[in-house]
């Protein structure tokens, strides 16, 4: 999934835009992206948001990709993104370890889509046993299919998760298996991290350079070209609404929680993906790309 925003006109209420927003899903946020990179106005009238594979799917090459992310210009990041894989009470499969044993069976979305990546890296790193079952229009879908039966189990944000079914987690109706960050997430303690669970330097490797999409997390984004002095405007107001009391009541009131970064911060990192050595990288692809056809 995939959102773009636009104020109708940058001078017509600078400090209250009228902000017009718009779902555009699709291959797995890469065609939003896409069209911020090639066609949408370069003035800083557009805000956008997509998946934090996508700065590691570019420098892969995956297909569907049409954008340099170096290029987009990073206003701030919200939060960081864990994703998680979970099953429902009734399957087998309670742990990684049982999944490494018995094939299970996940909602999956887009080929690009965190969703379907993180399991399909397990599956070529460890030889789990994942099986995703496509075509879910997204992780709420996806996750109405475990509830129905449909499914075993599913990956997502566990943004996503608490707020969607924070009865699911309170009445033990799931079990998590694996978290994909470098670190564990304080809300879940007792879920080891992919990178924790590999088995050599190497694994160590691969599996982190990929989980640095964690990091970039839930990051927004505006079209490459755009005048420097409207960049510095759109980050700013950006690291004003992250102190903002009001905004940080509403986050409190809805669950979820704030951890920014800068825009320049988020541009850095940005570019630390971009310039993965090219040995490391190719082992990198192997454990990625299988799933991109």
């Amino acid at each position: 999934m995939g959102a773009v925003a636009r104020p109708p006109s940058w001078q017509a209420h600078p400090q209250r835009p009228n902000v017009v927003p718009k779902n555009t899903p699709g291959a797995g946020s890469f065609l939003a992206i896409n069209q911020v990179f090639n066609t949408l106005p370069k003035d800083g009238t557009i805000v956008a948001i997509g998946a934090p594979t996508a700065v590691l799917d570019e420098r892969l090459g995956s297909q569907g990709v049409r954008f340099k992310t170096s290029e987009l210009n990073w206003i701030g990041r919200v939060d960081s993104l864990v994703n998680m894989t979970f099953t429902w009470h009734t399957s087998p499969v309670k742990t990684f370890a049982d999944a490494l044993q018995r094939e299970s069976t996940l909602s999956g979305t887009g080929a690009g889509s965190t969703v379907s990546v993180y399991p399909t890296v397990m599956n070529n790193v460890f030889k789990s046993r994942f099986r995703l079952i496509m075509g879910y229009r997204g992780s709420n879908d996806g996750m109405l299919a475990v509830e129905r039966g449909e499914v075993e189990g599913h990956s997502t944000s566990w943004v996503a998760l608490k707020v969607a079914h924070p009865d699911w987690v309170r009445d033990r109706k799931i079990s998590f298996l694996v978290q994909y960050s470098l670190t564990r997430h304080p809300e879940l303690p007792d879920v080891p991290t992919a990178v924790e669970l590999a088995r050599s330097e190497e694994e160590r490797k691969i599996l982190s350079a990929i989980m640095v999409s964690a990091e970039v997390g839930s990051a927004f984004f505006t079209t490459p070209g755009i005048p420097a002095d409207r960049l510095m405007a759109l980050r700013r107001a950006f690291d004003a609404t992250m102190k903002d009391p009001e905004f940080l009541a509403d986050v409190q009131r809805s669950t979820l929680s704030v951890g920014p970064m800068t825009g320049e911060d988020l541009q850095k990192l940005v570019a630390q993906v971009s310039n993965l050595p090219p040995d490391l990288l190719e082992k990198v692809r192997v454990a990625y790309l299988s799933n991109q056809h």
